[in-house]
């Protein structure tokens, strides 16, 4: 192969991207323009070209992509779909982000675990104002379930997320509940991944979800937010632990 022909090869690759690139978006505002929602059909392959003016392979590709960002789901012999628009494409990429780099003193780990306490902090005080004077019988039987577990070494990741979610469900912002859902997640696939073992005083943020559900029971945001970080120091030193072991 001559030089000549390298620059047309990598127009023709810088080409072939921006076009993918648009028509993957030409589809995307096809969408928002005909107020499509999470499970509409989507038109067939033949009328988006024919909408688009684009050829089937250009179209193909550009739903792939879709596909994996969860905006559209293909679902074969049935059409595809307006998709559930999930935050899975994020947990996948901070997942591999968190395995990537086990040997950097689990920074993406720590980071993970930052963000999520970050986020539960700065809704202390609407989910306080939601819960000050009432009681939830679901959420004094989850902590209930975490404390008979923390006694036995059990762990309770499902009732972990359980609690959580429903208190977070309290919020008028699913965005807030889906972040901290997917962060959660994040935090209870790649910490195996990495070998690390449970945290050892899962007691004490079994009886942390209580003092939380207590505190915002009771209105006492400080409580509240002393709660949360309590809830994380177990993890949080679970993780120290294992960066000073690997450097060590």
């Amino acid at each position: 192969m001559s030089m000549n022909a390298l620059p047309v090869e990598g127009v023709f690759t810088s080409e072939t991207s921006r076009k993918r690139s648009s028509v993957t978006d030409q589809i995307k505002d096809f969408i928002l323009a005909r107020r499509l929602r999470s499970g509409d059909l989507m038109p067939t392959e033949a009328e988006i070209c024919a909408e688009l003016g684009v050829g089937r392979s250009s179209v193909r590709e550009a739903i792939r992509t879709l596909a994996a960002l969860d905006i559209v789901e293909v679902r074969h012999g049935h059409g595809t779909y307006v998709g559930q628009l999930s935050l899975a494409p994020l947990v996948e990429g901070l997942v591999f982000r968190g395995v990537l780099r086990p040997a950097d003193d689990f920074t993406a780990l720590r980071e993970v675990v930052e963000v999520r306490e970050a986020l539960d902090l700065a809704m202390a005080d609407q989910i306080v104002a939601a819960l000050t004077g009432g009681s939830d019988p679901e959420l004094a039987r989850l902590v209930e379930r975490m404390n008979a577990k923390a006694i036995t070494r059990e762990p309770f990741a499902e009732e972990d997320l359980a609690f959580h979610t429903r208190l977070l469900g309290f919020l008028d912002n699913a965005l807030v509940g889906q972040l901290v859902t997917a962060l959660w997640e994040v935090n209870t696939v790649v910490y195996p991944k990495l070998g690390l073992a449970p945290a050892e005083d899962i007691d004490e943020t079994a009886r942390a979800h209580g003092a939380m559900l207590e505190a915002a029971q009771a209105g006492d945001l400080e409580a509240y937010r002393e709660a949360v970080v309590t809830h994380y120091l177990p993890l949080r030193r679970s993780i120290d632990k294992a960066a000073a072991e690997a450097v060590g």
